[in-house]
């Protein structure tokens, strides 16, 4: 039995593909994270903890900076000789930083690996995850809506979202968003509290604004502030939702889509490099007055 039903989230990375600061960017907030005296602290990939007692976690999508994210969060390194708290981790898509820290987690551990069977389809077939010995890590395909537990007492369904295939599966313009296995949201519940993470998310529909109101927490996709913010940094060619994400502010976005459901905590999570939210501004002050949050490596929540 649980110590307690609490549910506990640790956001294990904030950042968006690529991390803070990003390898090949100069930005201003990549070199302000590279700047120990800028006081902007470098965040790692998309990734969250979950668990009821401490002790047993989840993982929610296997960030590249897996390894990393162990080091520095105690609750989640090995007590004793071969042995992790982990006890499954559930994918949300099969976006590259969501699917390459599975490569780190090959040393012979047991775990419980959910995913969609479009997401599942993605690991099955490249023989790369073939070192994720079969005898050891159970691959557990959910439908959607389907309930499931990826640690007991811990409710879990995963729900389709506006999204697109990963960027490695494009082939010529993608449909954007299409609401199928390929990109999910997860919903969670435990005494009592309901929870949700989505990391990824290309429009706000009436379906999913019903699935979200009232809600305890929402850790929500906040890659880009303005659709056009990486053409406008001279980072990137595409929008936001060319992305398959949604902006935090304008026409559509997630700030006026999210701000009447009454939701008590809103997180934002999956930030890119370039989001002046990172930083003191304009932006982050008009993002926190409305009553939101934003999402930080290490950043825990208890409910």
């Amino acid at each position: 039995m649980n110590k307690t039903s609490d549910l506990r989230v640790i956001v294990l990375g904030a950042a968006a593909g690529g991390g803070l600061p990003q390898w090949n960017c100069g930005c201003p907030n990549c070199a302000m994270a590279r700047d120990p005296s800028s006081g902007l602290k470098p965040q790692t990939q998309s990734s969250l903890a979950v668990s009821l007692d401490g002790e047993s976690w989840t993982v929610f999508n296997a960030s590249p900076d897996i390894r990393q994210q162990i080091q520095t969060n105690r609750q989640l390194q090995p007590c004793r000789l071969r042995h992790s708290p982990i006890e499954s981790v559930v994918l949300t898509n099969g976006d590259i930083d969501h699917l390459a820290g599975l490569l780190v987690l090959r040393e012979k551990q047991a775990f419980t690996l959910f995913s969609t069977g479009a997401v599942g389809r993605i690991v099955a077939d490249n023989p790369v995850f073939q070192v994720l010995d079969p005898q050891l890590v159970s691959r557990k395909t959910i439908e959607i809506d389907e309930a499931f537990s990826p640690l007991p007492g811990l409710e879990a369904r995963l729900f389709a979202v506006p999204g697109k295939v990963p960027l490695f599966l494009e082939d010529g313009e993608p449909d954007l968003g299409i609401e199928g296995e390929h990109t999910v949201g997860v919903e969670l519940g435990a005494g009592g509290k309901r929870i949700y993470y989505i990391p990824g998310c290309a429009m706000m529909t009436d379906s999913l604004a019903a699935r979200l109101r009232d809600a305890d927490a929402v850790f929500f996709d906040g890659t880009l502030f303005s659709d056009d913010e990486m053409i406008l940094t001279g980072t990137g060619r595409k929008t936001g939702r060319r992305m398959g994400h949604m902006p935090i502010d304008g026409a559509g976005g997630s700030l006026d889509a999210l701000d009447p459901l009454n939701i008590r905590r809103k997180i934002y999570v999956h930030i890119n490099n370039t989001n002046p939210v990172w930083r003191v501004g304009s932006e982050r002050h008009r993002v926190e007055a409305l009553g939101f949050e934003i999402g930080y490596d290490g950043m825990e929540v208890r409910l």
